[in-house]
């Protein structure tokens, strides 16, 4: 089956419990990752701003609940997922400007120029072409405003790195199959960090698409790595 077909029925198959199962596997700490990576982001005040693979919009609201002003659109290609994210906002964000649209990542059903800031969480593992997708997200940017990718990522030091693969490796599949209702679903999500490239070599991705003043700062030792570059 062709990886993004099934990583969308796999989405779709998780979507019910997602964001319950995501705050248990990290003990509610993944909420600080993101919102360090909102602010990372800094877009102005009134912007447009893109949530790329939105899911359920986690990203998202935190993104209005910082600035009530953003017009946010959030994508994603499953529409279980936007559903999941539909119903929040009628409860997290009521009177915001937001919209969520069914699309592709490496095809932006967008104008160039359209956003004054874009950023994804923990979705960058699962797309068919990191490169392209960097450049979609370029595309849809005005000049001098940034991308922020929030990922897991390879530790460091192998030490930590040992004791997080443990983790990521046997309790996610664990946890999450008996949690998230996909046995399979939380196999494939800690093996896609498997051949994803390290902070560096993404960070070289990043240039490679055509981002300036790219640079990455690591959290949960080292497991964790936020991405930035400017349009």
């Amino acid at each position: 089956m062709e990886k993004s077909v099934y990583v969308r029925e796999m989405f779709a198959s998780i979507a019910p419990r997602y964001d319950a199962t995501n705050r248990l596997l990290t003990g509610g700490v993944d909420e600080r990752w993101r919102r360090r990576a909102v602010r990372e982001l800094a877009p102005p005040s009134g912007g447009r701003v893109l949530d790329l693979c939105c899911g359920t919009g986690d990203l998202t609201f935190h993104l209005l609940r910082k600035d009530p002003s953003l017009h946010v659109v959030g994508l994603d290609f499953c529409a279980p997922m936007l559903d999941g994210a539909k119903a929040r906002a009628l409860k997290e964000a009521p009177g915001a400007d937001v919209q969520f649209v069914e699309g592709d990542a490496l095809a932006l059903p967008f104008e160039d120029g359209s956003f004054e800031g874009a950023i994804m969480g923990f979705s960058m593992r699962n797309v068919v072409d990191i490169v392209a997708t960097l450049r979609e997200a370029r595309r849809v940017l005005r000049p001098g405003t940034r991308f922020v990718n929030l990922d897991v990522s390879k530790a460091p030091n192998p030490f930590f790195r040992r004791a997080f693969d443990l983790y990521f490796y046997n309790v996610v599949p664990l946890v999450g199959g008996l949690v998230g209702g996909s046995k399979s679903a939380y196999r494939y999500l800690p093996n896609s960090l498997t051949n994803f490239p390290n902070a560096d070599e993404l960070a070289a991705r990043f240039s490679e698409a055509g981002f300036n003043g790219v640079r990455y700062l690591r959290m949960g030792g080292g497991a964790i790595a936020i991405h930035v570059g400017s349009a």
